[in-house]
């Protein structure tokens, strides 16, 4: 499993300084941090109404639950950033230097647009690509193995999954 979780790691890192792909990729990895995730989310809960807000509200719940899997997984399971042990990678200039265990970008945007996908099905179509080329972008920048964005995506959709349903149960969303 490991050796293909390196393989995948060069086959998409490999790619690392294109023209044209560096700078979007450097670019879309800011999606999945906290600054642009929080912002985001305050600036819907305090600017919406109805189900947006409450859906929004569910996003701001998710994302900050689904960390504390992220916290409890980088404490368990110290695995290094791949450009630190494997030969060959690239990586950007001041990469961090915590565990890569799992992509916590990756839970982030997840955790973030899978309440809105929800509400409506039709932003799948916009959504979920995005929230694949930050999951993408975190491996092409050096910075996790596939496995560590596969598993923040699906901490990050659980969690939206199930914050949106606790919190839109009660309400009259639809």
């Amino acid at each position: 499993m490991y050796a293909l979780d390196c393989k995948s790691f060069h086959f998409i890192n490999q790619h690392f300084d294109h023209k044209r792909l560096n700078p979007f990729f450097r670019t879309i990895t800011n999606l999945g941090g906290a600054t642009f995730t929080i912002t985001a989310v305050l600036l819907l809960i305090l600017l919406s109404s109805g189900p947006i807000r409450t859906t929004a509200i569910a996003s701001a719940l998710a994302l900050a639950i689904s960390h504390i899997p992220v916290a409890i997984m980088k404490k368990l399971y110290p695995r290094k950033r791949p450009y630190l042990v494997l030969e060959n990678s690239h990586v950007m200039e001041n990469p961090l230097t915590d565990c890569s265990f799992p992509s916590g970008h990756t839970t982030a945007i997840f955790s973030v647009v899978t309440p809105f996908i929800l509400l409506y099905p039709i932003l799948l179509i916009a959504l979920l690509p995005i929230a694949f080329l930050v999951a993408l972008s975190r491996v092409y920048l050096g910075l996790h193995y596939p496995s560590d964005i596969i598993v923040g995506s699906m901490l990050g959709v659980s969690s939206g999954i199930i914050c949106f349903y606790l919190l839109v149960n009660g309400t009259a969303v639809y």
